[in-house]
Protein backbone atom coordinates (compact mmCIF):
# COMPACT_ATOMS: atom_id res chain seq x y z
CA UNK A 1 0.00 0.00 0.00
CA UNK A 2 2.81 2.40 0.83
CA UNK A 3 4.25 2.19 -2.65
CA UNK A 4 1.04 3.33 -4.30
CA UNK A 5 1.54 6.94 -5.32
CA UNK A 6 4.35 7.45 -2.80
CA UNK A 7 6.44 9.40 -5.27
CA UNK A 8 3.55 11.33 -6.79
CA UNK A 9 2.20 12.77 -3.57
CA UNK A 10 5.10 12.61 -1.15
CA UNK A 11 3.86 14.95 1.53
CA UNK A 12 0.94 12.68 2.26
CA UNK A 13 0.78 8.96 1.62
CA UNK A 14 -2.20 8.54 -0.74
CA UNK A 15 -4.13 5.34 -1.16
CA UNK A 16 -6.97 4.29 -3.36
CA UNK A 17 -10.22 5.77 -1.96
CA UNK A 18 -12.92 3.47 -0.65
CA UNK A 19 -16.13 4.61 -2.27
CA UNK A 20 -18.35 3.09 0.37
CA UNK A 21 -17.17 5.87 2.71
CA UNK A 22 -18.66 8.56 0.46
CA UNK A 23 -21.76 9.03 2.59
CA UNK A 24 -19.58 10.04 5.52
CA UNK A 25 -18.09 12.97 3.63
CA UNK A 26 -21.21 14.07 1.82
CA UNK A 27 -22.83 14.49 5.21
CA UNK A 28 -20.38 17.32 5.90
CA UNK A 29 -21.69 19.43 3.03
CA UNK A 30 -25.30 18.44 3.59
CA UNK A 31 -25.31 19.63 7.16
CA UNK A 32 -28.25 19.14 9.47
CA UNK A 33 -30.26 16.90 7.15
CA UNK A 34 -30.63 14.24 9.83
CA UNK A 35 -31.70 16.86 12.39
CA UNK A 36 -34.74 17.93 10.38
CA UNK A 37 -36.21 14.73 8.90
CA UNK A 38 -39.70 16.20 8.59
CA UNK A 39 -38.66 19.48 7.04
CA UNK A 40 -40.38 20.11 3.71
CA UNK A 41 -38.24 21.03 0.71
CA UNK A 42 -38.37 24.71 -0.25
CA UNK A 43 -40.84 25.73 -2.91
CA UNK A 44 -39.32 25.94 -6.38
CA UNK A 45 -39.04 29.45 -7.77
CA UNK A 46 -40.74 29.41 -11.18
CA UNK A 47 -38.52 32.28 -12.37
CA UNK A 48 -35.32 30.42 -11.52
CA UNK A 49 -33.47 28.90 -14.48
CA UNK A 50 -33.62 25.13 -14.55
CA UNK A 51 -30.30 24.61 -16.28
CA UNK A 52 -27.77 25.10 -13.50
CA UNK A 53 -25.08 23.42 -15.54
CA UNK A 54 -22.56 26.20 -15.26
CA UNK A 55 -23.86 29.07 -13.20
CA UNK A 56 -25.95 30.09 -10.23
CA UNK A 57 -29.14 32.05 -10.67
CA UNK A 58 -27.70 35.03 -8.80
CA UNK A 59 -24.35 35.16 -10.59
CA UNK A 60 -25.33 37.35 -13.53
CA UNK A 61 -28.46 38.97 -12.22
CA UNK A 62 -28.53 42.69 -11.49
CA UNK A 63 -31.00 41.92 -8.70
CA UNK A 64 -29.38 39.31 -6.39
CA UNK A 65 -31.63 36.93 -4.52
CA UNK A 66 -33.01 37.98 -1.16
CA UNK A 67 -31.20 35.10 0.55
CA UNK A 68 -27.88 36.24 -0.90
CA UNK A 69 -28.35 39.82 0.31
CA UNK A 70 -29.16 38.69 3.84
CA UNK A 71 -25.91 36.76 4.30
CA UNK A 72 -23.27 38.55 6.37
CA UNK A 73 -20.00 39.16 4.52
CA UNK A 74 -16.96 38.05 6.53
CA UNK A 75 -13.28 37.27 6.04
CA UNK A 76 -10.77 34.90 7.65
CA UNK A 77 -9.50 37.55 10.08
CA UNK A 78 -12.98 38.11 11.46
CA UNK A 79 -13.62 34.38 11.72
CA UNK A 80 -10.41 33.76 13.68
CA UNK A 81 -12.28 34.53 16.93
CA UNK A 82 -15.12 32.10 16.17
CA UNK A 83 -15.08 28.81 18.10
CA UNK A 84 -17.19 26.87 15.59
CA UNK A 85 -17.73 27.04 11.82
CA UNK A 86 -20.03 29.94 10.89
CA UNK A 87 -23.48 29.84 9.33
CA UNK A 88 -25.45 32.53 7.51
CA UNK A 89 -22.33 34.12 6.00
CA UNK A 90 -20.54 34.64 2.70
CA UNK A 91 -16.84 35.10 1.99
CA UNK A 92 -14.28 34.95 -0.78
CA UNK A 93 -12.96 31.49 -1.61
CA UNK A 94 -9.54 32.31 -0.15
CA UNK A 95 -11.12 33.28 3.16
CA UNK A 96 -13.03 29.99 3.23
CA UNK A 97 -9.81 28.04 2.57
CA UNK A 98 -7.79 30.04 5.09
CA UNK A 99 -10.46 29.66 7.75
CA UNK A 100 -10.72 25.93 7.08
CA UNK A 101 -6.98 25.40 7.42
CA UNK A 102 -5.84 27.93 10.01
CA UNK A 103 -8.73 28.95 12.29
CA UNK A 104 -7.20 28.60 15.79
CA UNK A 105 -10.31 26.92 17.22
CA UNK A 106 -11.37 24.45 14.52
CA UNK A 107 -8.84 24.76 11.69
CA UNK A 108 -7.13 21.76 10.14
CA UNK A 109 -3.58 22.61 11.18
CA UNK A 110 -4.20 23.80 14.75
CA UNK A 111 -6.58 20.94 15.59
CA UNK A 112 -6.14 18.00 13.22
CA UNK A 113 -2.78 17.80 11.45
CA UNK A 114 0.11 15.78 12.85
CA UNK A 115 3.55 16.00 11.25
CA UNK A 116 5.25 12.64 10.85
CA UNK A 117 8.28 12.58 13.16
CA UNK A 118 10.97 9.92 13.46
CA UNK A 119 11.74 11.35 16.93
CA UNK A 120 15.44 11.39 17.75
CA UNK A 121 16.28 8.65 15.25
CA UNK A 122 16.91 8.69 11.52
CA UNK A 123 16.94 5.98 8.88
CA UNK A 124 20.17 4.05 8.42
CA UNK A 125 20.11 4.39 4.64
CA UNK A 126 23.36 2.49 3.79
CA UNK A 127 22.00 -0.51 5.70
CA UNK A 128 18.76 -0.70 3.69
CA UNK A 129 18.66 -3.02 0.68
CA UNK A 130 16.51 -0.96 -1.70
CA UNK A 131 13.64 1.51 -1.95
CA UNK A 132 11.09 -1.19 -1.19
CA UNK A 133 12.70 -1.90 2.15
CA UNK A 134 12.91 1.85 2.82
CA UNK A 135 9.16 2.22 2.29
CA UNK A 136 8.54 -0.75 4.58
CA UNK A 137 10.55 1.03 7.27
CA UNK A 138 8.51 4.20 6.73
CA UNK A 139 5.35 2.12 7.06
CA UNK A 140 6.52 0.74 10.39
CA UNK A 141 7.05 4.20 11.77
CA UNK A 142 3.59 5.21 10.53
CA UNK A 143 2.09 2.15 12.22
CA UNK A 144 3.61 3.28 15.51
CA UNK A 145 1.06 6.12 15.56
CA UNK A 146 -1.72 3.55 15.97
CA UNK A 147 -4.94 2.81 14.10
CA UNK A 148 -7.59 5.44 13.40
CA UNK A 149 -10.83 5.49 15.31
CA UNK A 150 -13.92 4.26 13.46
CA UNK A 151 -16.42 7.00 14.30
CA UNK A 152 -14.99 9.97 12.42
CA UNK A 153 -12.02 11.39 10.52
CA UNK A 154 -8.75 9.63 11.28
CA UNK A 155 -5.42 10.95 12.41
CA UNK A 156 -4.34 13.59 9.85
CA UNK A 157 -0.74 12.42 9.52
CA UNK A 158 1.59 13.61 6.80
CA UNK A 159 5.30 13.90 6.26
CA UNK A 160 7.92 16.09 4.61
CA UNK A 161 11.35 15.36 3.10
CA UNK A 162 12.88 17.16 6.09
CA UNK A 163 11.53 14.46 8.42
CA UNK A 164 12.12 11.47 6.12
CA UNK A 165 15.73 12.32 5.28
CA UNK A 166 16.92 14.01 8.44
CA UNK A 167 19.48 15.26 9.09
CA UNK A 168 20.79 15.09 5.51
CA UNK A 169 18.02 17.12 3.88
CA UNK A 170 18.37 19.94 6.39
CA UNK A 171 22.15 19.86 6.03
CA UNK A 172 21.76 20.37 2.26
CA UNK A 173 19.61 23.44 2.90
CA UNK A 174 22.21 24.69 5.37
CA UNK A 175 25.05 24.20 2.88
CA UNK A 176 23.16 26.23 0.30
CA UNK A 177 22.55 29.12 2.71
CA UNK A 178 26.05 29.12 4.21
CA UNK A 179 27.70 29.07 0.78
CA UNK A 180 25.76 32.16 -0.24
CA UNK A 181 26.48 33.90 3.06
CA UNK A 182 30.23 33.24 2.92
CA UNK A 183 30.38 34.46 -0.65
CA UNK A 184 28.56 37.74 -0.03
CA UNK A 185 28.47 38.86 3.59
CA UNK A 186 30.96 37.16 5.90
CA UNK A 187 32.49 38.66 8.04
CA UNK A 188 30.78 42.02 7.64
CA UNK A 189 27.17 40.99 8.34
CA UNK A 190 25.44 38.62 10.72
CA UNK A 191 23.98 35.40 9.29
CA UNK A 192 20.25 36.07 9.63
CA UNK A 193 17.70 33.41 8.67
CA UNK A 194 13.90 33.64 8.69
CA UNK A 195 11.82 30.50 8.34
CA UNK A 196 8.04 30.34 8.02
CA UNK A 197 6.05 27.20 8.74
CA UNK A 198 8.85 25.49 10.68
CA UNK A 199 6.66 22.53 11.69
CA UNK A 200 8.27 20.41 14.40
CA UNK A 201 11.44 22.51 14.22
CA UNK A 202 13.40 19.67 12.61
CA UNK A 203 14.72 21.72 9.70
CA UNK A 204 15.90 24.51 12.00
CA UNK A 205 17.61 21.97 14.26
CA UNK A 206 19.40 20.26 11.37
CA UNK A 207 20.51 23.57 9.83
CA UNK A 208 21.88 24.93 13.10
CA UNK A 209 23.55 21.65 14.08
CA UNK A 210 25.33 21.61 10.72
CA UNK A 211 26.51 25.23 11.00
CA UNK A 212 27.76 24.71 14.56
CA UNK A 213 29.70 21.60 13.56
CA UNK A 214 31.10 22.70 10.20
CA UNK A 215 31.26 26.51 10.42
CA UNK A 216 31.66 27.54 14.09
CA UNK A 217 32.69 31.10 13.17
CA UNK A 218 29.49 31.49 11.16
CA UNK A 219 27.42 29.94 13.96
CA UNK A 220 28.63 32.65 16.35
CA UNK A 221 27.05 35.22 14.06
CA UNK A 222 23.86 33.29 13.30
CA UNK A 223 20.40 34.57 14.20
CA UNK A 224 17.57 32.16 13.38
CA UNK A 225 14.02 33.56 13.34
CA UNK A 226 10.89 31.41 13.05
CA UNK A 227 7.52 32.91 12.12
CA UNK A 228 4.84 30.42 13.11
CA UNK A 229 1.04 30.74 13.00
CA UNK A 230 0.23 27.64 15.08
CA UNK A 231 0.32 28.06 18.86
CA UNK A 232 0.87 24.33 19.42
CA UNK A 233 3.84 24.25 17.09
CA UNK A 234 5.29 27.39 18.69
CA UNK A 235 5.42 25.58 22.05
CA UNK A 236 6.94 22.49 20.42
CA UNK A 237 9.59 24.54 18.61
CA UNK A 238 10.54 26.45 21.76
CA UNK A 239 10.89 23.23 23.75
CA UNK A 240 12.97 21.62 21.01
CA UNK A 241 15.22 24.48 19.94
CA UNK A 242 15.71 27.24 22.48
CA UNK A 243 17.81 25.26 24.98
CA UNK A 244 20.04 23.71 22.30
CA UNK A 245 20.38 26.81 20.12
CA UNK A 246 19.94 30.11 22.02
CA UNK A 247 20.20 32.01 18.71
CA UNK A 248 16.62 30.97 17.84
CA UNK A 249 13.80 33.49 18.16
CA UNK A 250 10.21 32.34 17.58
CA UNK A 251 7.38 34.74 16.72
CA UNK A 252 3.81 33.48 17.10
CA UNK A 253 2.31 35.33 14.17
CA UNK A 254 1.08 34.88 10.63
CA UNK A 255 3.52 36.10 8.00
CA UNK A 256 0.60 38.03 6.52
CA UNK A 257 0.41 40.08 9.73
CA UNK A 258 4.14 40.76 9.89
CA UNK A 259 4.84 44.41 10.74
CA UNK A 260 8.59 44.56 11.35
CA UNK A 261 11.13 45.70 8.77
CA UNK A 262 14.43 43.80 8.58
CA UNK A 263 17.03 46.20 7.08
CA UNK A 264 19.94 43.74 7.15
CA UNK A 265 20.75 41.10 4.54
CA UNK A 266 18.88 37.89 5.40
CA UNK A 267 17.78 34.54 4.03
CA UNK A 268 14.08 33.69 3.91
CA UNK A 269 13.24 29.97 3.95
CA UNK A 270 9.82 28.55 3.02
CA UNK A 271 9.87 24.76 2.73
CA UNK A 272 6.60 22.91 1.98
CA UNK A 273 4.57 25.95 3.05
CA UNK A 274 3.01 27.72 0.07
CA UNK A 275 1.02 24.66 -1.05
CA UNK A 276 -1.35 25.45 1.85
CA UNK A 277 -1.64 29.14 1.00
CA UNK A 278 -5.23 30.13 0.27
CA UNK A 279 -6.25 30.72 -3.35
CA UNK A 280 -9.12 32.61 -4.94
CA UNK A 281 -11.45 31.15 -7.54
CA UNK A 282 -12.08 33.05 -10.77
CA UNK A 283 -14.15 32.22 -13.84
CA UNK A 284 -14.55 34.21 -17.05
CA UNK A 285 -17.70 35.13 -18.92
CA UNK A 286 -16.94 33.49 -22.26
CA UNK A 287 -18.87 36.13 -24.16
CA UNK A 288 -17.24 39.24 -22.68
CA UNK A 289 -14.10 37.76 -21.01
CA UNK A 290 -15.02 39.64 -17.83
CA UNK A 291 -13.64 37.86 -14.74
CA UNK A 292 -15.93 36.87 -11.87
CA UNK A 293 -14.74 36.09 -8.36
CA UNK A 294 -15.94 33.04 -6.46
CA UNK A 295 -17.87 33.73 -3.25
CA UNK A 296 -18.63 30.89 -0.85
CA UNK A 297 -22.04 31.10 0.79
CA UNK A 298 -23.03 29.18 3.93
CA UNK A 299 -26.74 29.35 4.75
CA UNK A 300 -28.41 29.05 8.14
CA UNK A 301 -28.49 25.26 7.80
CA UNK A 302 -24.76 25.02 7.06
CA UNK A 303 -25.24 24.29 3.34
CA UNK A 304 -22.39 25.40 1.07
CA UNK A 305 -22.65 27.01 -2.35
CA UNK A 306 -20.38 28.99 -4.67
CA UNK A 307 -21.66 32.04 -6.50
CA UNK A 308 -19.78 34.31 -8.89
CA UNK A 309 -19.82 38.10 -8.83
CA UNK A 310 -17.84 40.73 -10.78
CA UNK A 311 -14.32 41.12 -9.39
CA UNK A 312 -14.23 43.77 -6.67
CA UNK A 313 -11.54 42.39 -4.37
CA UNK A 314 -8.34 44.52 -4.59
CA UNK A 315 -6.01 41.54 -4.21
CA UNK A 316 -7.68 39.58 -7.02
CA UNK A 317 -7.63 42.69 -9.21
CA UNK A 318 -3.93 43.21 -8.48
CA UNK A 319 -3.14 39.61 -9.35
CA UNK A 320 -5.01 39.82 -12.65
CA UNK A 321 -3.22 43.07 -13.53
CA UNK A 322 0.14 41.53 -12.67
CA UNK A 323 -0.59 38.51 -14.80
CA UNK A 324 -1.57 40.71 -17.70
CA UNK A 325 1.66 42.69 -17.38
CA UNK A 326 3.69 39.46 -17.38
CA UNK A 327 1.79 38.16 -20.44
CA UNK A 328 0.50 35.14 -18.54
CA UNK A 329 -2.68 34.27 -20.39
CA UNK A 330 -5.89 33.23 -18.65
CA UNK A 331 -6.90 29.58 -19.19
CA UNK A 332 -9.10 30.33 -22.19
CA UNK A 333 -8.56 29.16 -25.76
CA UNK A 334 -6.39 31.69 -27.58
CA UNK A 335 -8.80 31.89 -30.50
CA UNK A 336 -11.64 32.78 -28.17
CA UNK A 337 -9.47 35.40 -26.50
CA UNK A 338 -8.71 37.18 -29.78
CA UNK A 339 -12.03 36.96 -31.62
CA UNK A 340 -15.31 38.41 -30.41
CA UNK A 341 -17.08 36.73 -33.32
CA UNK A 342 -15.83 33.26 -32.34
CA UNK A 343 -16.93 33.85 -28.75
CA UNK A 344 -20.45 34.74 -29.89
CA UNK A 345 -20.62 31.65 -32.10
CA UNK A 346 -19.21 29.39 -29.41
CA UNK A 347 -21.52 30.56 -26.62
CA UNK A 348 -24.57 30.21 -28.89
CA UNK A 349 -23.93 26.50 -29.47
CA UNK A 350 -26.21 24.00 -27.68
CA UNK A 351 -24.91 23.02 -24.22
CA UNK A 352 -22.01 25.47 -24.52
CA UNK A 353 -20.90 26.79 -21.11
CA UNK A 354 -21.27 30.48 -20.42
CA UNK A 355 -18.38 30.47 -17.97
CA UNK A 356 -14.82 29.20 -18.22
CA UNK A 357 -13.53 26.47 -15.94
CA UNK A 358 -12.69 27.40 -12.36
CA UNK A 359 -9.21 28.82 -12.06
CA UNK A 360 -7.46 28.97 -8.70
CA UNK A 361 -5.33 32.09 -8.29
CA UNK A 362 -2.46 32.10 -5.72
CA UNK A 363 -3.46 35.47 -4.30
CA UNK A 364 -2.04 34.75 -0.83
CA UNK A 365 1.26 33.91 -2.48
CA UNK A 366 1.21 37.38 -4.02
CA UNK A 367 0.67 38.77 -0.50
CA UNK A 368 3.82 36.94 0.63
CA UNK A 369 5.86 38.39 -2.23
CA UNK A 370 4.71 41.88 -1.28
CA UNK A 371 5.63 41.26 2.34
CA UNK A 372 9.10 40.13 1.29
CA UNK A 373 9.53 43.22 -0.87
CA UNK A 374 8.44 45.67 1.81
CA UNK A 375 9.58 44.05 5.07
CA UNK A 376 12.72 42.16 3.96
CA UNK A 377 14.18 44.38 1.23
CA UNK A 378 17.60 42.66 1.28
CA UNK A 379 16.42 39.05 1.58
CA UNK A 380 17.38 36.00 -0.45
CA UNK A 381 14.49 33.56 -0.89
CA UNK A 382 14.83 29.78 -0.73
CA UNK A 383 11.47 28.17 -1.43
CA UNK A 384 10.42 24.61 -2.21
CA UNK A 385 7.08 22.92 -2.80
CA UNK A 386 4.96 20.82 -5.15
CA UNK A 387 5.02 21.71 -8.85
CA UNK A 388 2.28 19.19 -9.72
CA UNK A 389 -0.18 16.95 -7.87
CA UNK A 390 -2.40 13.96 -8.69
CA UNK A 391 -6.03 13.58 -7.58
CA UNK A 392 -6.83 17.28 -7.79
CA UNK A 393 -10.41 18.51 -7.91
CA UNK A 394 -11.71 19.91 -11.25
CA UNK A 395 -10.28 23.25 -12.34
CA UNK A 396 -7.09 24.98 -13.44
CA UNK A 397 -4.31 24.91 -10.84
CA UNK A 398 -6.85 23.16 -8.61
CA UNK A 399 -5.99 21.71 -5.20
CA UNK A 400 -6.06 18.28 -3.68
CA UNK A 401 -8.77 18.09 -1.01
CA UNK A 402 -8.34 15.02 1.17
CA UNK A 403 -8.64 13.52 4.62
CA UNK A 404 -7.86 10.21 6.33
CA UNK A 405 -10.60 7.79 7.37
CA UNK A 406 -9.85 4.44 9.01
CA UNK A 407 -6.18 4.68 7.97
CA UNK A 408 -7.14 5.34 4.34
CA UNK A 409 -6.34 8.62 2.56
CA UNK A 410 -9.54 9.72 0.83
CA UNK A 411 -9.35 12.42 -1.88
CA UNK A 412 -12.48 14.49 -2.53
CA UNK A 413 -13.89 15.99 -5.71
CA UNK A 414 -14.97 19.41 -4.44
CA UNK A 415 -13.63 22.36 -2.48
CA UNK A 416 -16.62 22.98 -0.24
CA UNK A 417 -16.11 20.52 2.60
CA UNK A 418 -16.42 20.64 6.37
CA UNK A 419 -14.00 23.22 7.76
CA UNK A 420 -11.08 21.79 9.69
CA UNK A 421 -11.41 18.13 8.68
CA UNK A 422 -9.72 18.26 5.27
CA UNK A 423 -6.29 19.19 4.03
CA UNK A 424 -6.40 21.57 1.04
CA UNK A 425 -3.13 21.97 -0.82
CA UNK A 426 -2.18 23.34 -4.23
CA UNK A 427 0.51 22.83 -6.88
CA UNK A 428 2.67 25.81 -7.84
CA UNK A 429 3.77 26.87 -11.30
CA UNK A 430 7.35 27.73 -10.40
CA UNK A 431 8.19 29.43 -13.68
CA UNK A 432 5.27 31.83 -13.28
CA UNK A 433 6.11 32.28 -9.60
CA UNK A 434 9.65 33.30 -10.55
CA UNK A 435 8.29 35.91 -12.97
CA UNK A 436 5.88 37.28 -10.33
CA UNK A 437 8.61 37.33 -7.69
CA UNK A 438 11.18 39.19 -9.79
CA UNK A 439 8.61 41.69 -11.03
CA UNK A 440 7.41 42.37 -7.47
CA UNK A 441 10.95 42.91 -6.20
CA UNK A 442 11.63 45.33 -9.04
CA UNK A 443 8.88 47.69 -7.90
CA UNK A 444 10.10 50.91 -6.21
CA UNK A 445 9.85 51.08 -2.40
CA UNK A 446 6.40 52.19 -1.29
CA UNK A 447 4.74 51.23 -4.58
CA UNK A 448 3.20 48.07 -3.09
CA UNK A 449 0.43 48.06 -0.47
CA UNK A 450 1.96 47.60 2.96
CA UNK A 451 1.52 48.87 6.52
CA UNK A 452 5.13 50.07 6.20
CA UNK A 453 5.31 52.33 3.18
CA UNK A 454 8.25 54.38 4.41
CA UNK A 455 11.15 54.37 1.96
CA UNK A 456 13.92 51.88 2.61
CA UNK A 457 16.93 53.30 4.40
CA UNK A 458 19.81 50.79 4.57
CA UNK A 459 21.96 50.42 7.68
CA UNK A 460 25.53 51.62 7.76
CA UNK A 461 27.81 48.66 7.01
CA UNK A 462 31.25 48.14 5.45
CA UNK A 463 29.46 47.19 2.22
CA UNK A 464 27.75 50.56 1.93
CA UNK A 465 28.84 53.27 -0.45
CA UNK A 466 29.08 56.98 0.34
CA UNK A 467 27.58 57.76 -3.06
CA UNK A 468 24.16 59.35 -3.01
CA UNK A 469 22.74 56.87 -5.49
CA UNK A 470 24.40 53.73 -6.76
CA UNK A 471 21.93 53.58 -9.62
CA UNK A 472 23.63 56.65 -11.08
CA UNK A 473 26.87 54.71 -11.47
CA UNK A 474 25.52 51.26 -12.16
CA UNK A 475 26.48 51.51 -15.83
CA UNK A 476 29.98 52.94 -15.28
CA UNK A 477 31.75 49.67 -16.16
CA UNK A 478 29.16 48.45 -18.66
CA UNK A 479 26.45 50.09 -20.71
CA UNK A 480 24.32 46.97 -20.53
CA UNK A 481 22.89 45.69 -17.24
CA UNK A 482 23.16 41.86 -16.98
CA UNK A 483 19.81 40.19 -17.61
CA UNK A 484 20.35 37.76 -14.74
CA UNK A 485 20.86 40.57 -12.21
CA UNK A 486 18.40 42.77 -10.39
CA UNK A 487 18.79 46.51 -10.29
CA UNK A 488 21.08 47.51 -7.39
CA UNK A 489 19.65 48.98 -4.20
CA UNK A 490 20.74 52.54 -3.54
CA UNK A 491 23.46 52.62 -0.90
CA UNK A 492 24.22 48.90 -1.10
CA UNK A 493 27.07 47.41 -3.10
CA UNK A 494 27.87 43.80 -3.84
CA UNK A 495 30.72 41.94 -2.14
CA UNK A 496 32.96 43.10 -4.99
CA UNK A 497 32.18 46.72 -4.18
CA UNK A 498 30.35 47.24 -7.49
CA UNK A 499 26.65 48.14 -7.87
CA UNK A 500 25.81 45.06 -9.95
CA UNK A 501 22.63 44.04 -8.11
CA UNK A 502 21.60 40.65 -6.73
CA UNK A 503 21.47 37.56 -8.91
CA UNK A 504 17.92 36.77 -10.00
CA UNK A 505 16.20 33.64 -8.77
CA UNK A 506 16.26 30.39 -10.72
CA UNK A 507 14.05 27.31 -10.69
CA UNK A 508 15.62 23.92 -9.93
CA UNK A 509 14.19 20.44 -9.84
CA UNK A 510 14.39 18.57 -6.55
CA UNK A 511 17.24 16.38 -7.75
CA UNK A 512 19.18 19.28 -9.33
CA UNK A 513 19.21 21.17 -6.04
CA UNK A 514 20.24 18.17 -3.94
CA UNK A 515 22.93 17.07 -6.38
CA UNK A 516 24.48 20.51 -5.88
CA UNK A 517 24.32 20.82 -2.10
CA UNK A 518 23.59 17.43 -0.46
CA UNK A 519 25.88 14.68 0.79
CA UNK A 520 24.29 11.98 -1.36
CA UNK A 521 26.48 9.18 -0.05
CA UNK A 522 24.65 9.36 3.28
CA UNK A 523 21.27 8.50 1.76
CA UNK A 524 22.39 5.94 -0.83
CA UNK A 525 20.96 2.43 -0.39
CA UNK A 526 22.85 -0.83 -0.93
CA UNK A 527 21.17 -1.21 -4.34
CA UNK A 528 22.61 2.13 -5.45
CA UNK A 529 19.22 3.84 -5.29
CA UNK A 530 18.98 7.17 -3.52
CA UNK A 531 15.46 7.87 -2.24
CA UNK A 532 16.31 11.49 -1.43
CA UNK A 533 16.88 11.99 -5.17
CA UNK A 534 14.41 9.48 -6.58
CA UNK A 535 11.38 10.51 -4.53
CA UNK A 536 9.71 13.91 -4.71
CA UNK A 537 9.86 14.16 -8.49
CA UNK A 538 6.98 16.64 -8.32
CA UNK A 539 8.88 19.13 -6.12
CA UNK A 540 10.90 22.14 -7.28
CA UNK A 541 13.06 24.83 -5.69
CA UNK A 542 13.20 28.57 -6.23
CA UNK A 543 16.53 30.14 -5.25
Amino acid sequence: MLSIGFRCLPKRLPSKPYHHHAAFFSAFSSAQQSKNPQKKPPKQDTNEPRDKWNYNSSSFNNAPTHEHLELKEVDANQLSVETKPPQGVKMLARDFIEDSLYNPHYGYFPKQAIIFDTKETSFDFPALKDSVEFQVEVGRKYAAYGADKHDGPGRQLWHTPTELFKPWYGRAIAQCLVSEYLLKYFPYEDFIIYEIGAGNGTLAMDILDFIREEYPDVYDRTRYNIIEISGNLVQLQRKKLRRVHPCVKISHKSIFHWNHREPAPCFFVAMEVIDNFAHDVVRYDLRTLQPYQGVVTIDSEGEFDMIYTPVTDPLISSFLELRKHLSHSPPINRLLQTSDYLRRVYTSLPFAPNLSREEYLPTRLLSLLRTLRNSFPRHRLLLSDFSSLPDTIPGVCAPVVQTRFRNITVPCTKLLVKQGYFDIFFPTNFEKLRDMYEYTLARPPGSLPSPMDAPFSPRSTPLMSNATSLSLGSEFFSSQHPSNRRDPLDGVTSASGLPVGERKSSVFTHSEFLETYADLSSTRLRSGENPMLDFYKNVKFLF
